[in-house]
């Protein structure tokens, strides 16, 4: 009989034992939450609830473009045509190496490895900057050619396009002026989409900054990783963007014209 007694109350010790260890909070836990884990799923729904809005918001914008486009399809090839398909498919592998190298940040804040961590973060932030100084060159192509949308806005290369020296003929099929001024549009939503998926780079790199810090700091190396696996959402959200837009700016009839 004492031994059932003795045998209960170590079981009854393990358990308040086990339920105290399962309460221990880390200095990340924030007090609304009964537990860690109820605290990292709440963090990844919102992660997930704001890409939702995301995706709605340039769904948008993708819709106005392809409407357009359908509208204006005679303005809007000859003005796709005038992209750099060389600098938009090298930031296509740019994106493509910063989200390889955010998994793998995300993978090693996982199994608690500081020292790779920063680094995969250091790397996710150089191919970052990579990106936005080629959409830098773009840019300032695009200025130079005065095919910004605006007062100073020139159609010549459309309605007279320049002849291509190898072949001796014109680039592509000139337009009438009235179409040629249509080409704003396209262009308006180039720097509009191109423009939106920049700002949203920027913002993660100066995200990615501070999470370097914390994770040199080793605020991650402890399994508090949910920073780390939210920011890898909004960070692969964004390459998966650029992964619509290239295509649909600088692929869609990417082929000489007929003469």
């Amino acid at each position: 009989m004492d031994n059932a007694i003795a045998t209960t109350q170590h079981a009854a010790q393990v358990q308040e034992l086990e339920a105290e260890h399962e309460h221990v909070f880390v200095p990340q836990h924030r007090h609304h939450f009964e537990t860690e884990e109820q605290q990292r799923e709440a963090g990844s729904f919102g992660m997930w609830l704001f890409l939702l809005t995301e995706i709605m918001f340039f769904g948008g914008m993708f819709f106005a473009y392809l409407l357009y486009r359908n509208w204006y399809y005679d303005a809007f090839v000859p003005a796709s045509n005038t992209l750099n398909i060389g600098m938009g498919a090298a930031n296509t592998a740019i994106l493509i190496t910063s989200g390889f190298f955010m998994a793998l940040g995300v993978w090693a804040a996982e199994v608690r490895k500081r020292k790779m961590l920063v680094w995969m973060l250091v790397l996710t932030t150089v191919f970052g900057l990579a990106f936005l100084g080629v959409k830098y060159f773009e840019y300032k192509e695009k200025y130079e050619l005065h095919h910004i949308p605006g007062a100073s806005f020139d159609i010549s290369a459309f309605v007279n396009p320049p002849i291509d020296a190898k072949t001796g003929r014109p680039g592509q099929n000139p337009i009438p002026p009235d179409m040629a001024q249509k080409t704003q549009i396209f262009f308006f939503l180039y720097f509009a989409m191109t423009g939106m998926h920049a700002l949203h780079m920027i913002i993660g790199i100066v995200l990615l900054v501070w999470l370097i810090w914390r994770a040199n700091r080793g605020e991650f190396s402890a399994g508090y990783v949910a920073p780390i696996e939210n920011f890898g959402l909004y960070w692969h959200f964004v390459d998966i963007v650029w992964l619509f837009l290239f295509p649909l700016l600088y692929l869609i009839n990417r082929h000489p014209l007929a003469h």
